[in-house]
Order: C-alpha cells, then sequence, then structure tokens
C-alpha cells in the first residue's frame, strides 16, 4: 500500500477527527486574525456533531455527544464569566465535545490550557515586558481571590482589556485538541 493510499484509508476511517481538525483550523484562522471565533462555525459545529452521534450510535450516542457539549461548556465558562475569554471560544470547545465526548474533550482542554500557557509565555517574551505582565497577572489572582462576583470581575475585565496582551483562545484550542488527537491515533 502506498503512502497516500494508507492516508486515504485514515481519513476515511478517522474522518470524524479531520472534521473537527478542519473546523479547529478554521477557526484558529479566524480567531488570529479576528480576536473572534464566529457563531457562522461552532452553532452547525455543535449540531452536527450532534446529529452523526444520534445517526452513528443512536440515543446513546446523542446522550455522549451532549455530554461532551456541557464538558466543553463546563471547562471554560467560569473563565467567560469573569471577562477572561469570548464566549467563541468556549462554543468552539463545546463543538469538540459533541463529536469526541465528555472524556476526550477533558484531555484536549488540559493539552489545550499547555499549549495556550506556552503561548502566552512566548507573546509576553517576544514583546519584552515582562514586569507589566507578570504585575497584571497577580492583580487579576488578586481581584479573582477577593472580588468573587463574576459580574463585576468581568466588568473590571472589560475596562482592562485595552491594555492587555490579548491571546486569541481559539489557536490554543485547535493546536491542543489536534495535538491530543494525533497522540491517541484519531488521525492515523
Amino acid at each position: 500500500m502506498t503512502d497516500m493510499e494508507t492516508l486515504r484509508m485514515a481519513f476515511i476511517e478517522h474522518w470524524p477527527s479531520w472534521t473537527v481538525t478542519f473546523l479547529l483550523v478554521t477557526a484558529a484562522i479566524i480567531d488570529g486574525w479576528m480576536l473572534k471565533v464566529p457563531n457562522w462555525l461552532t452553532f452547525p459545529m455543535i449540531i452536527a456533531g450532534w446529529v452523526y452521534s444520534t445517526a452513528m450510535f443512536g440515543w446513546a450516542g446523542l446522550g455522549w455527544s451532549l455530554a461532551g457539549t456541557a464538558a466543553g461548556l463546563a471547562l471554560l465558562l467560569p473563565l467567560y464569566a469573569i471577562g477572561g475569554m469570548g464566549a467563541g471560544d468556549v462554543k468552539l470547545l463545546a463543538g469538540v465535545g459533541a463529536w469526541v465526548g465528555a472524556t476526550t474533550t477533558c484531555y484536549a482542554f488540559c493539552v489545550s490550557a499547555v499549549v495556550g500557557a506556552v503561548i502566552a509565555v512566548l507573546m509576553v517574551l517576544v514583546r519584552r515586558d515582562w514586569t507589566k505582565h507578570q504585575s497584571q497577572f497577580w492583580m487579576i489572582f488578586h481581584e479573582i481571590m477577593t472580588v468573587r462576583d463574576p459580574n463585576q470581575l468581568s466588568t473590571i475585565a472589560a475596562e482592562r482589556k485595552s491594555s492587555m496582551l490579548l491571546l486569541p483562545y481559539g489557536i490554543p484550542i485547535a493546536i491542543g485538541t489536534i495535538l491530543y488527537f494525533a497522540w491517541e491515533g484519531m488521525l492515523l
């Protein structure tokens, strides 16, 4: 079997993971360019995941898909609630969950968090403004520990947004999830 034939067979066998990968790459490009993951991408991704899971595995598949969607939402909603990320990033991870279920979504989230941390540190190092960002980090940490009201934290974050170095989190979600898919053999 040639390399192309092997790749074609892997694509056919793992087409759901490749579909999610394509959607994640698209979301990452848009998020990197516009600092937004659009609803026209995330909502169809979620619904298609529900339809796929139901068609392939029946009602149990729909339950598995809904649990994955809920896991994706639950992992990022707290950060969204305090102004730490956009709603599109939350819906993107929910879309991943709709396709691959709760367990895979949780592991992909963990890899994405590490990727996001590495990218954030690299962004700070490239800008050579470690002191400013370290001080902002501790200020935000202190606010989270003392204010504890998500609405107030969100307001504070919105006021501070123009002075922050923003990380389009769709990029770490895409990289982390695709790395996890590759590690688990979900692509080839």
